[in-house]
């Protein structure tokens, strides 16, 4: 009989390997979840090569109903295989990578260590190649008519989704959710660091016309001024909603003036860490401060009622702990309000 008849969503979460336990193959399902378990460059705390795996195992706990987009999910959300051979990779480049950064931590250079430019040469190569295989494994899914979600993994993974979304969707705007600007040119010397996705966008998805970030409130003086001065990106960091909150102006008023800013089809990349800290304390670079988990999902609502499409998105960063389950618990309710969000706005 067809999984999909036995599916009993007021049932008990079924462990099939599967975000959320749904039974949908990619062949019937309007989105597809991408999984990329790889955060070699995380320059801080690390895991969230270990984020999809512990999301599916969480997400069978979660309930259905959304009122923001009511039954969205029964068009279809597909897992794709998830590819082990990157994490092991990320593994092993992961050694490499940290050796680099404890010479810059230490005042080093590594230009005058062969070894230490033949360690970063390694991983600037294999990220590079990731992104290829990224981009690849998007587009046959958005050939064939498929919708793209993406779980990191560190925020360097969706480069090949989003460019491989923005050339489908010329003038596609990004939503980006961040305690960070990630607009560092090759942080520590990493061409495809984590800190460095939307540099990296803004220098190869020409396509994207607007980057529209929300909730920063940890970035460089030379990534505010990019932020500024660039007519791609417009920054909505921390310090200004709360001002703007705290001198009396509500949350809906100001999410409407944040979406009025995007163009009418939108991406949306969500790192964890735009979140306060409590609700992703295992993240690789946890901030204080930041967007309260009912705050993050209203505005990407806004989004939708406000007749924009999102045409895809990436979840990043989610950190198992090594002692508690929140980080992944909060994951997998942002995913599938993600999820909702990009169903709703697609027939």
């Amino acid at each position: 009989m067809d999984d999909q008849l036995l599916f009993d969503p007021d049932g008990v979460g079924i462990d099939n390997g599967n975000y959320f336990g749904f039974p949908f193959g990619e062949d019937n399902a309007r989105l597809v979840l991408l999984s990329v378990p790889w955060d070699v460059t995380a320059s801080y705390g690390g895991g969230a090569a270990f984020g999809p795996d512990a999301i599916i195992e969480a997400s069978t706990q979660l309930d259905f109903f959304d009122p923001f987009s009511p039954d969205a999910w029964r068009k279809g959300i597909a897992t794709a295989a998830i590819d082990y051979s990157v994490q092991d990779r990320s593994s092993r480049l992961r050694s490499d990578a940290r050796k680099v950064m404890e010479r810059l931590e230490e005042g080093g250079s590594v230009q005058d260590d062969y070894l230490m430019s033949r360690r970063l040469e390694r991983v600037n190569a294999a990220s590079e190649e990731l992104n290829r295989e990224v981009y690849d494994a998007c587009v046959r899914r958005l050939d064939a008519g498929r919708l793209v979600g993406l779980v990191g993994g560190d925020h360097s993974t969706p480069l090949g989704l989003i460019r491989a979304v923005s050339e489908r969707h010329p003038e596609v705007g990004i939503l980006h959710l961040d305690a960070h600007c990630d607009l560092r040119k090759a942080y520590e010397g990493f061409t495809y660091s984590h800190a460095s996705i939307m540099y990296n966008v803004l220098q190869e998805a020409p396509e994207v016309a607007r980057i529209v970030q929300v909730g920063q409130r940890d970035y460089s003086a030379e990534e505010r001024a990019l932020a500024l001065s660039s007519p791609r990106v417009e920054l909505f960091d921390d310090y200004a909603l709360c001002g703007r909150r705290f001198a009396g102006e509500n949350w809906n008023a100001i999410c409407d003036t944040i979406v009025g800013r995007l163009p009418e089809e939108v991406y949306v990349s969500f790192d964890i860490d735009a979140l306060s800290v409590e609700l992703c304390p295992s993240t690789g670079t946890p901030v204080a401060g930041g967007l309260s988990f009912n705050e993050a999902v209203w505005l990407v609502d806004r989004v939708a009622a406000s007749g924009r499409r999102i045409v895809g998105f990436d979840l990043c960063e989610v950190a198992p702990g090594k002692e508690q389950t929140i980080d992944a618990n909060v994951g997998a309710r942002v995913l599938f309000k993600l999820c909702g969000a990009v169903l709703k706005t697609n027939v």
